[in-house]
């Protein structure tokens, strides 16, 4: 993207109280499936809207047909057996299981979807803006199923990859460019990070687009699940195929930065600036300070800036004057670097104009000084 310090968000957007009870109503199998889907298109309409207002560069469709960030996915992947799938809650976890191997898919055989490319789609065609669209990777997803399939550690999530792989293939063909893959458990299961890594890799396999990976510590109900660095993350998650990893500094503080500098990523890093776990809005200053410290371990452009993880759990109002803080925040420091860059080339040119100059004033000074001091040489040989 050509755009210095372009805006995004992580996936998830603010979900109203009235979607919230909506889908409650729909678990409860109180309105019906189709219903629920047409209440999902009038609220991604609605959050599209709200980043674009806001003066994000990426959108997302805020990820508002999930329920969670695992159960929309485990609902839709044969194999994965649910016992029962009303809830009391639409946020709660279903209670999952497999119980023999996941089918393979043939390859080219669409015939099982998830229809995470149809979601695509529908966000695609509202908005001339980019499109970032994000799905939970397949070890977030296995540490919600109790699997008796396995006997091999590690054998269900790399099932899950590959399913999620064929998923990824039907996105690219769609159109999607831009694919996440959330782990947001695996700051939990800090030894499991090769695990985590050779599965990212089996979901990025063969699919052209521009990939990011996002690890946090949790966002369940606006709390984290875990505490801690992102040492375990390095230096396994070089290994990784992806073009980005999205972290979390906001909420966290800022010294873990020093782990892009003192493993060398040289690749895009998504910066987290917004404290999606507070309800209080950060000053642009304050954001902008965040940005000025990173870019002293990465390069301006390949630092994208987004919110530490989604606005899932923050009321719509307060979610949209993070975004607006956050975009302000980037202003101020575009401008900073535009002057400096002005400056610096400002500087470059009159060096190189004054050079130009005093060489060609230097020329045509160079003749009359030499005829003066040959006039005075003959001037002398007279005398």
């Amino acid at each position: 993207m050509d755009t210095l310090l372009p805006t995004t968000v992580v996936g998830s957007y603010s979900v109203p109280e009235w979607l919230e009870r909506l889908k409650t109503e729909y678990y409860q199998r109180r309105i019906s499936a189709q219903h629920l889907a047409e209440i999902h298109e009038v609220a991604i309409k609605a959050a599209v809207k709200d980043q674009e207002l806001a003066g994000i560069d990426i959108v997302s469709d805020g990820e508002l047909r999930r329920d969670n960030d695992i159960d929309y996915l485990l609902a839709r992947i044969p194999g994965v057996h649910i016992p029962q799938r009303a809830k009391t809650d639409y946020f709660d976890y279903y209670d999952a299981e497999v119980t023999s191997p996941l089918p393979e898919l043939a390859e080219g055989d669409d015939s099982a979807s998830l229809g995470l490319a149809a979601d695509f789609r529908f966000t695609r065609q509202l908005t001339q803006r980019p499109v970032k669209f994000s799905f939970t990777g397949p070890f977030s997803l296995s540490r919600r199923i109790r699997d008796s399939a396995y006997s091999k550690p590690g054998d269900l999530v790399r099932a899950l990859a590959r399913r999620l792989n064929a998923e990824a293939r039907e996105l690219a063909a769609a159109g999607a460019d831009f694919l996440q893959i959330d782990e947001p458990f695996l700051a939990g299961y800090p030894d499991q990070v090769e695990l985590a890594v050779e599965a990212v890799n089996m979901v990025i396999d063969g699919v052209a687009a521009t990939w990011a990976l996002h690890v946090c510590y949790g966002n369940r109900y606006a709390r984290p699940s875990w505490e801690g660095h992102y040492d375990f993350l390095f230096p396994a998650v070089k290994a990784a195929r992806v073009d980005q990893i999205v972290l979390e500094f906001a909420r966290k503080g800022l010294d873990d930065l020093r782990l892009i500098g003192q493993h060398g990523w040289d690749r895009w890093l998504g910066f987290g600036v917004i404290d999606v776990k507070t309800s209080e809005v950060e000053p642009a200053e304050l954001v902008a300070s965040r940005i000025k410290r990173a870019l002293e371990y990465v390069r301006a452009d390949r630092l994208m800036i987004n919110p530490d993880c989604g606005l899932r759990h923050l009321a719509p109002e307060v979610a949209r004057q993070k975004l607006r803080a956050m975009v302000a925040g980037v202003a101020l420091v575009r401008a900073e670097l535009g002057a400096e860059v002005r400056a610096e080339v400002g500087a470059e040119v009159g060096a190189e104009v004054g050079a130009e100059v005093g060489a060609e004033v230097g020329a045509e000074l160079q003749p009359a000084e030499l005829q003066t001091t040959g006039a005075k040489s003959r001037e002398g040989e007279t005398k």
